[in-house]
């Protein structure tokens, strides 16, 4: 079995790339990374957009882990190429990063995140920005 991280470089994207490299490390499975996007990058200028997921890969190829990285470039939804992936894989989790949210804004889920969450098919696990294990 494999997990499957839907990845962008923010800093949600990267707590949800270190979260799934915990968890395929603890599994001892293969992680797929996930990297959709419509064509117009909406990229966080304090994150370029490989540096950080190429140290991150590195990091956990070192650790052992089998990684691979599928760009869809111009995807029309990204939650819904990030629910192919996975089903393609035959993930047994998905991981995704959210970001932290006012109390009003916690009702109303970042969309990506939310079609994710109600549509794949295995457990989703949707980390908060800045999240840390201990």
């Amino acid at each position: 079995m494999t997990l499957v991280v839907g990845y962008a470089p923010t800093p949600q994207g990267e707590a949800a790339l270190a979260a799934a490299g915990e968890e395929a490390i603890l599994r001892g499975r293969a992680l797929v990374v996930v990297r959709a996007h419509r064509g117009e990058s909406r990229v966080d200028p304090e994150y370029p957009p490989t540096s950080g997921l190429a140290y991150a890969l590195a990091s956990l190829r070192n650790s052992g882990l089998h990684c691979e990285v599928r760009e869809l470039d111009r995807a029309e939804d990204v939650a819904e190429a990030i629910i192919a992936v996975a089903d393609e894989v035959g993930a047994e989790l998905v991981v995704i990063g959210l970001k932290r949210r006012s109390p009003v804004g916690k009702v109303l889920l970042g969309s990506t995140a939310q079609r994710v969450l109600l549509g794949a098919r295995c457990p989703v696990l949707a980390v908060q920005e800045g999240h840390r294990r201990t």
